[in-house]
């Protein structure tokens, strides 16, 4: 194709595909499903909470996003919902965006001049099975969603008619994962980056089998796990100190990732970390 024949509008579809997202009744999950949606995808999402699922499986456009109760730590779980998608949708899902994930204690509540005894107290507290239980959905949840969806993955690329995109899997990472500050806990920053690391093994193990795997690694975004910060900075403006685009990042900000990665847009893209962040990472201490 010359390049002065590109279809911004064919480059960007994603109409036909199919796509699961975890964790989508709210927040970025939610927002990825109904920029997809809106454009032609079949989304199904898949969460804990059915009343939160019915919610937002009501603001879809087309009535495409369809709801799935399910919990990313069970496999049994999972399978369950692979197969029910694979029997509604002809037996193939051309994405999975692995993006539910809890955040944990945050070291808001410790004070900034607390002394060596206060900050052991700190982390005695917020360990054990609190800790675990971050590091098994963030990463376990990651891990048993990329198993129970192989197979369907795979049946998208064996396709015939498939798009130029081969198939592939997003999992929703952080900036935290590189922010030496632990802000939002020692637990959740360590399981985003064991995410990233993961994903890129992933990216590598899989390309035998043509399925494709990325990271969205978002800053701050409105959901449930950043409320705190959202109402402090709640106005007509952020201080670039905070985010230098001084505002969180929005609905549109998500469409546009998750639209590029789905899309031919992103078709040759494996292996890669997205980080929307509005800048953030250039103002707090990083290794990215």
């Amino acid at each position: 194709m010359a390049s002065g024949s590109v279809d911004i509008q064919s480059v960007f579809d994603v109409k036909g595909l199919v796509a699961v997202v975890t964790g989508g009744g709210s927040g970025i999950g939610l927002m990825a499903a109904q920029a997809l949606e809106a454009n032609g995808a079949v989304v199904y999402i898949i969460g804990r909470r059915k009343e939160t699922l019915e919610k937002a499986a009501a603001t879809a456009k087309y009535n495409n996003i369809r709801p799935i109760v399910g919990d990313v730590t069970s496999k049994s779980s999972l399978t369950a919902a692979a197969s029910t998608i694979g029997s509604e949708v002809g037996g193939y899902v051309d994405l999975v965006f692995a993006n539910s994930g809890i955040s944990g204690a945050s070291l808001s509540s410790l004070p900034k001049d607390a002394d060596l005894a206060t900050f052991q107290s700190h982390l005695e507290s917020i360990g054990g099975d609190q800790f675990n239980q971050v590091l098994a959905t963030n990463v376990g949840g990651v891990y048993n969603t990329i198993v129970a969806f192989l197979p369907l993955l795979d049946a998208a690329n064996k396709r015939e008619g498939r798009p130029k995109q081969r198939s592939q899997i997003i999992a929703t990472g952080s900036i935290g994962a590189y922010n030496r500050i632990p802000l939002a806990g020692y637990q959740y920053a360590s399981s985003k980056a064991a995410v990233h690391h993961m994903m890129k093994q992933f990216a590598t193990s899989l390309v035998p089998y043509g399925i494709r795997s990325n990271v969205i690694a978002p800053g701050l975004y409105p959901s449930e796990m950043t409320g705190g910060i959202m109402s402090k900075n709640d106005g007509e403006g952020w201080p670039k100190s905070v985010v230098p685009e001084q505002r969180p990042g929005d609905p549109e900000d998500i469409a546009g990732a998750i639209l590029y990665l789905a899309s031919k847009a992103g078709a040759y893209v494996n292996g890669n970390i997205l980080v929307t962040d509005g800048g953030r990472l250039s103002i707090v201490p990083s290794s990215y």
